[in-house]
C-alpha cells in the first residue's frame, strides 16, 4: 500500500507543473496579443473649439472615432477632415461646434447657426458689406456666444433742413424724433416737422424743421372823418361854407401774427383800441335863392331854347371838370370862384338850352346851379363840377336825366 502512494506523488506533481506551464503560456500569449493590439492603435489629436484632446484609436474613419468617443457632430458643425475621411497615425482633427445666433437685419429677425469666432466673421459669412456709418450691436470684435442677439442696420442719407441750413446726414432706421435728438436739434413748443415727428425713417428722405413763432403786431391806423351838411339860409344857393374842419381819428389794431421760418403765414385781429376819436367836418349849404340873372345879352343866343318851365326833364350827355382843369381859371361865367368853393354844385351848360342861373337836379349828382359855360358844351350837353381830378375820372362820360327846378 505504501508502495502505490509513493508512485502517485511524482505523477501529481508533474500534472501541476503542466497546468502551471499551460496557464503561464496562455497569459504570456494574452500579454503579447494586448501589447500588439495597443501598439497598433493610431494616435489622433482632436481640437474641439480650440482645446486639444489626444486619443488612441483603432477606428477606421473620423465618424467611427467620434462615435467611439461618444461625441455627436451636428449638421452645422465644422469638422476637418470630413467624417468619411480615414484615420491615419498622428493625425489632427479640427472640430468647431456651431452656435445658435439670433440675427436682426433691417428689423427682420432670423435664427442661424454659425462657427464664426467673432461678429466680424459672422457679418462676412452673411454677405453683409459693412460700412462706416452702419449700426451693429454687439461690436465687430465681440466673440460669438451661443444664443447671442445680433442687430444690424445699414445707414442711409437724410437731408435735414433746419434754421436756414441744409445738411446731408447718415442715419439708420429710426423715427424722426430720435433722428433729431441724435443730431441735437431741439424743437420749440410751436415748431413743426415734416414728416411728422413719429414717422419712421427707413430710406433716403428729407426732414424739414419749421420754426414757428407767435407774435403780437400793433398797427396804428387813421379813421376817416365824416362830412355833415347843414342848410344855411344866409348863404346863396350853390354856396357852401366849412363851419368845422374834420379831424381824422386814430386806432391801434392788435394782430396775432404767426411766422414760419420768419415769414408771415397768418394774421388775426384780436383787439381794436381807440386812441383818438374822429371829428366830423361840418359844411353849411346855402339855401338863399340866387338873384335873377339878366338875360338881355343872352336873348339872341337863347332863341330856340327859350325860357325853361319848372319840372321839365331832359336827357343830356354829362362829363365832369374841376376848377383847376386845363385852360380853366376857376371862375365861372357867372363869377363864382370855384377855387374857393371846390365842393359847390355847379354845371356848365349851353345857355341856349339851359339859361344861366337855372337851378336843376342832375341824376347821380344832385341839385346844382347852371353857372358856367364851355367851348365844347353845345346842345344837350353838360359838364358837372367836382372837387378833384380823381372824382372827374370816376364820373367819366355818361347819359343822365336832368330836371329844371326853376
Amino acid at each position: 500500500m505504501e508502495t502505490n502512494r509513493s508512485q502517485l506523488l511524482p505523477a501529481i506533481s508533474f500534472r501541476k507543473k503542466l497546468v502551471i506551464s499551460i496557464v503561464s503560456l496562455i497569459l504570456f500569449g494574452g500579454v503579447i496579443t494586448y501589447a500588439v493590439y495597443e501598439t497598433t492603435k493610431a494616435t489622433v489629436t482632436i481640437s474641439v473649439d480650440g482645446e486639444d484632446v489626444t486619443v488612441q484609436t483603432h477606428a477606421s474613419t473620423v465618424a467611427e472615432l467620434m462615435k467611439e468617443q461618444e461625441w455627436e457632430v451636428q449638421d452645422y458643425d465644422s469638422i476637418k477632415p470630413e467624417l468619411d475621411a480615414e484615420i491615419a497615425g498622428n493625425m489632427t482633427i479640427t472640430w468647431e461646434q456651431a452656435k445658435k445666433v439670433y440675427v436682426t437685419i433691417q428689423g427682420l429677425e432670423e435664427k442661424i447657426w454659425t462657427t464664426a469666432d467673432d461678429v466680424k466673421q459672422l457679418i462676412h459669412e452673411l454677405g453683409i458689406e459693412y460700412k462706416e456709418h452702419d449700426f451693429i450691436e454687439p461690436s465687430l470684435s465681440e466673440e460669438i456666444t451661443d444664443r447671442m442677439n445680433l442687430i444690424y442696420e445699414s445707414a442711409f442719407l437724410v437731408e435735414l433742413a433746419s434754421d436756414g441750413e441744409q445738411q446731408e446726414l447718415w442715419t439708420t432706421s429710426t423715427t424722426v424724433a430720435d433722428f433729431l435728438e441724435r443730431e441735437s436739434v431741439t424743437l420749440g413748443e410751436l415748431d413743426r416737422v415734416e414728416p411728422a415727428i413719429d414717422t419712421r425713417l427707413d430710406r433716403e428722405s428729407e426732414v424739414k424743421v419749421i420754426r414757428v413763432e407767435k407774435v403780437t403786431d400793433v398797427v396804428e391806423e387813421t379813421v376817416a372823418f365824416g362830412t355833415v351838411t347843414r342848410k344855411d339860409n344866409e348863404l346863396r344857393v350853390g354856396n357852401e361854407k366849412v363851419v368845422q374842419s374834420g379831424e381824422e381819428g386814430k386806432v391801434n389794431k392788435h394782430y396775432e401774427v404767426i411766422l414760419e421760418d420768419g415769414e408771415e403765414v397768418s394774421r388775426d385781429l384780436v383787439k381794436t383800441e381807440t386812441v383818438k376819436d374822429s371829428k366830423d367836418r361840418i359844411v353849411a349849404v346855402g339855401t338863399q335863392p340866387a338873384p335873377t340873372v339878366s338875360r338881355g345879352a343872352n336873348t339872341s343866343s337863347s332863341s330856340g331854347g327859350g325860357s325853361s318851365s319848372n319840372g321839365r326833364t331832359m336827357t343830356v350827355t354829362a362829363t365832369a371838370y374841376t376848377a383847376s382843369c386845363a385852360g380853366c381859371s376857376g371862375i365861372t361865367a357867372t363869377g363864382i370862384n370855384l377855387n374857393n368853393n371846390r365842393n359847390m354844385k355847379v354845371i356848365a351848360v349851353d345857355p341856349s338850352v339851359i339859361p344861366l342861373g337855372t337851378r336843376v337836379h342832375v341824376e347821380g349828382y344832385g341839385e346844382a346851379v347852371a353857372a358856367d359855360t364851355g367851348g365844347a358844351i353845345k346842345g344837350n350837353k353838360i359838364d358837372v363840377h367836382v372837387p378833384t381830378k380823381s372824382d372827374a375820372n370816376r364820373w367819366g362820360r355818361k347819359t343822365v336825366k336832368i330836371t329844371i327846378l326853376n
